[in-house]
């Protein structure tokens, strides 16, 4: 069993951008920690009846990030939920940190938390909201996914 230590809350400045970002890339970080080095095919085997698992829980959020930040399109949220077979962890990870530094350069040009992210109409505080709620959500889905393949614990 590995145990990571856990991190706490990151320290942010004192805007209000800054600190929604902050605990935005703190939880991308949690997420991303939590899938990297976890064992093929546990990785993608449903740890709970509604079928979620670990790799589809990246992958899912790497849509949701595009989706919000960078106005991609999805027809079939479900279908977010699963890697494809023939992905790797490494892929799947990979694809998530180029999505976030993708998401990040949106961000950057984002100086009035109330208009809207651009090519969206959600308002940049919005989007960071929901960010970090369905990051949230889903990293601690994967807190117990992760102990349920091999027993690492920890943020």
């Amino acid at each position: 069993m590995t145990r990571r230590r856990d991190q706490p809350p990151p320290r942010t400045g004192g805007s209000e951008a800054e600190t929604l970002r902050g605990f935005l890339d703190y939880l991308r970080d949690s997420i991303a920690a939590k899938v990297r080095g976890a064992p093929e095919p546990r990785v993608r085997t449903a740890g709970v009846p509604s079928g979620t698992n670990l790799l589809g829980l990246l992958n899912h959020l790497t849509h949701v990030e595009r989706a919000t930040f960078l106005g991609a399109k999805v027809t079939d949220w479900q279908a977010t939920f699963h890697a494809a077979p023939q992905d790797s962890v490494a892929e799947v990870l990979a694809r998530y940190r180029k999505t976030v530094q993708r998401a990040n350069k949106v961000l950057d040009g984002c100086t009035d938390l109330g208009a809207p992210v651009p090519g969206g109409r959600a308002s940049a505080r919005w989007a960071l909201t929901h960010l970090i709620e369905e990051t949230g959500r889903h990293a601690g889905h994967a807190d117990i996914l992760r102990e349920l393949i091999d027993g690492a614990t920890g943020r």
